[in-house]
């Protein structure tokens, strides 16, 4: 099921003051764009691949809002949420420790937005899984300016790689070096900055829901062979292991429930019950919608599921 999301201010999502701002702005970011005021240079290893969203379903009875505070609200461990290469790490982590502690201001503000210690930066990133996005996700962005984080709002397209943390949130955009954060809302009316792709479609933009509990392995996607695969959370695809998700081609991500905790983007509508996924790797914490099939005997499509 998809759910409405309605943006409040009642929390950052694990930040360190720097997802607090809002404003009246909307930043369109494509794939494989730096962005303003970036970190760092790209850190992406694999050139991200903009993928065609498929339009979602109403949620909760409702049809698409045009507020840009109403978004459809997808949980961190769905699978299919996430795509990428199977053993191949889309964002190369090692490069982005390099870059940011070659720079101690630019380290600092990196540590301040994500409410880390500077000297934790390195074990911070180390932690977190490099994914591509398969929806147009909405974020609050952080660029470094006259020596300090500068948080806005922004839309990532599908196809960005990010690294993710262990409840499937963004938490580094890699193209750019740029930490990441819950969205928060917009005030008044919204003045979109950035050229829109193709496919953008505002009623298609989702934001991530944090799982309720810490996603041992993330069931993701590989559009060019059009297999399904499983990442373990902080590994960078050495350990990848094909799997077929107990969800047929097209389900997923937008039939997985969400459920906000405290602190988080408030739903209109509670997450339902799920069962785990068929997978050569048991025990992922990651899981498909309660009401999920048996296996498809054909693979998904390389667009987005819906």
């Amino acid at each position: 099921m998809v759910l409405t999301v309605v943006l409040t201010n009642s929390g950052g999502g694990g930040g360190g003051g720097g997802g607090t701002a809002a404003g009246d702005e909307l930043f369109l970011q494509s794939a494989n764009s730096s962005g303003p005021d970036p970190y760092t240079g790209s850190s992406t290893r694999k050139g991200a691949t903009a993928t065609t969203p498929t339009p979602l379903p109403s949620a909760s009875g409702t049809g698409p809002s045009q507020n840009a505070n109403i978004v459809r609200g997808v949980e961190g461990s769905a699978p299919g949420l996430y795509g990428g290469t199977r053993d191949v790490s889309s964002c190369d982590v090692e490069k982005q420790i390099r870059a940011l502690g070659a720079e101690p201001d630019k380290n600092k503000a990196f540590a301040s937005v994500l409410g880390l210690a500077p000297s934790g930066v390195p074990a911070y990133l180390r932690s977190l899984t490099p994914v591509q996005l398969r929806l147009d996700t909405r974020v609050t962005n952080h660029g470094f300016r006259d020596g300090a984080a500068t948080a806005f709002q922004s839309v990532l397209q599908s196809g960005t790689a990010v690294l993710v943390n262990d409840r499937g949130e963004p938490r580094v955009r890699c193209s750019c070096g740029n930490p990441l954060l819950a969205p928060v809302p917009l005030r008044g009316p919204v003045k979109r900055q950035g050229k829109a792709w193709s496919a953008y479609k505002s009623s298609n933009v989702v934001v991530v829901s944090p799982a309720p509990q810490p996603v041992a392995r993330f069931v993701m996607y590989d559009p060019e062979t059009e297999g399904w695969f499983t990442r373990t959370a902080g590994t960078t695809g050495g350990s990848d292991r094909r799997t077929t998700p107990r969800t047929p081609p097209g389900a997923t991500p937008s039939n997985a429930s969400t459920a906000p905790s405290s602190g988080t983007p408030q739903s209109s509508s509670s997450s339902e019950a799920s069962q785990p996924p068929s997978s050569e790797a048991p025990g992922e914490s990651s899981a498909p919608p309660s009401n999920a099939e048996s296996p498809a005997s054909e693979p998904p499509t390389s667009q987005p599921a819906s």
